[in-house]
C-alpha cells in the first residue's frame, strides 16, 4: 500500500463520513442510486431525494416495473434528467438480462445506460471490496492539487494522467474504504473553495499548497460566450387546471411535462387555435432566465384563462394538470417556478 493511501485510510478511520444513508446497507443498487445522484450535485442536496426515492423504489425490480413518470417525479428539482432516465432504463436492463443481479465488474456496468468508468468503478470497490479506481469530481481536485496537475480535466490529456494517478495510488487491501475516504477528503476538506488544509492528511505534501497555488488547480473549463435564446410558455387555465404537455423522450427535458410553447407572445393566438382553445382573460408573469449548461434560455410565462371546452387531452401527451392536487408527474423547473407564484399573474 502506497502511503498516500495510507494517510487518507488514517485520516478516514478518525474524520471520515461512515453513516450516510447509502452506507448503513452496501448493496450495489443503493450505492448504484446514491453515485448517479451524487454527480454533479452535493450530499447534502441528494440525501432527502435519496431517502424518498429508496422508500418508493427499495429494490431494482421495483424501480423496473415503475412508470417513467413516477420516475421523473420523485426526481423533480434534482436536476440533469438524463441520469434519472437512465436509472429506469439500467434497472429494466439488469431485471431483463442480468436476473435481476448487477454485473459484478467494471466492464460489464459500463454497458449499462449511465454508468460510466467511475460510478462502475464506486459500485464495484464499495460493494464488493474488489479493487476498482474512481475519478469523480471530487478525486481529480485532491489528486490535481496533490500532484499538481495542469489543464482542465476534461481536456484528454489531463484526464488520463489523472486516471493514472487514481489507479496506481487506489490499494488492494480496504478498497473500498479508500474510494469512500477519497471522495469525503475532497467533499468535505480538498473543497472547490476554501479548502481546510490545516486538517489535511497532505498538509505537508500536497503540491499547490506548499507552491500557495491552490486555485490553479484542477484546471478551469475554458470559457465560452453562452448563446441565448427565448421562447413564451402558455398557461392555459380551465377551473384551476393547467394544460401541460409531454416533451419527447430525448432531448431537452426529455420525458417531463411542460407548458406549450411559441416562439413570441404574438404566436399565442395561433398556438390557442392550434390547440383548439378558446381565450377568456390574459395575464403575464415576469419573464426569467434558465440557464442550461450550453445556452440561456429567457422565459416569458402568459397565463390565459379560456373558456369552458368539451377538449379532452391527448392520453400520454397531454394532460389537464390540478394545481392544488398535482398529480405525481416529473415536471420542468420553470413550470414548478410558475406554478408557486399561481394565481399571482399581472393582469393584462
Amino acid at each position: 500500500m502506497t502511503r498516500f493511501a495510507q494517510q487518507l485510510l488514517d485520516w478516514f478511520d478518525q474524520h471520515g463520513r461512515k453513516t450516510l444513508p447509502w452506507q448503513t446497507d452496501k448493496t450495489p443498487y443503493r450505492v448504484w442510486v446514491s453515485e448517479i445522484m451524487l454527480q454533479q450535485t452535493q450530499v447534502a442536496t441528494v440525501i432527502p431525494y435519496y431517502e424518498k426515492f429508496l422508500d418508493r423504489f427499495p429494490s431494482v425490480d421495483k424501480l423496473a416495473m415503475a412508470t417513467e413518470d413516477e420516475v421523473l417525479h420523485l426526481w423533480t428539482g434534482l436536476g440533469y434528467y438524463a441520469r434519472a432516465r437512465n436509472l429506469h432504463a439500467t434497472a429494466k436492463k439488469v431485471m431483463q438480462e442480468h436476473n435481476g443481479e448487477f454485473p459484478a465488474t467494471v466492464e460489464e456496468l459500463e454497458t449499462l445506460p449511465g454508468i460510466g468508468r467511475s460510478t462502475a468503478g464506486a459500485v464495484i470497490a464499495i460493494c464488493h471490496g474488489t479493487y476498482a479506481a474512481i475519478l469523480d469530481g471530487n478525486v481529480k481536485r485532491v489528486l490535481a492539487r496533490h500532484f499538481a496537475i495542469d489543464g482542465w480535466p476534461g481536456k484528454p490529456h489531463t484526464l488520463k494522467l489523472l486516471w493514472e494517478r487514481a489507479e496506481s495510488l487506489t490499494p488492494h487491501d480496504r478498497t473500498a474504504d479508500y474510494t469512500q475516504a477519497i471522495m469525503d477528503l475532497g467533499a468535505t476538506v480538498c473543497t472547490r473553495s476554501k479548502p481546510n488544509c490545516a486538517v489535511c492528511p497532505y498538509l505537508k505534501s500536497c503540491s499547490a499548497r506548499k507552491n500557495d497555488t491552490i486555485d490553479l488547480y484542477p484546471g478551469k473549463k475554458p470559457k465560452k460566450v453562452m448563446p441565448v435564446k427565448s421562447t413564451v410558455m402558455l398557461i392555459a387555465e380551465l377551473n384551476g387546471n393547467v394544460l401541460l404537455q409531454k416533451r419527447p423522450s430525448k432531448g431537452l427535458w426529455g420525458g417531463l411535462w411542460s407548458f406549450p410553447e411559441c416562439d413570441s407572445a404574438e404566436a399565442i393566438d395561433s398556438l390557442l387555435q392550434s390547440l383548439n382553445l378558446e381565450e377568456q382573460q390574459r395575464a403575464i408573469f415576469p419573464g426569467f432566465r434558465h440557464t442550461f449548461s450550453h445556452y440561456h434560455l429567457d422565459i416569458t410565462p402568459i397565463s390565459i384563462t379560456i373558456r369552458e371546452t368539451n377538449r379532452i387531452a391527448e392520453p400520454a401527451a397531454e394532460m389537464w394538470f390540478n394545481v392544488t392536487a398535482p398529480q405525481s408527474v416529473g415536471l420542468t423547473k420553470p413550470v414548478t417556478r410558475i406554478l408557486a407564484e399561481w394565481p399571482n399573474p399581472r393582469t393584462l
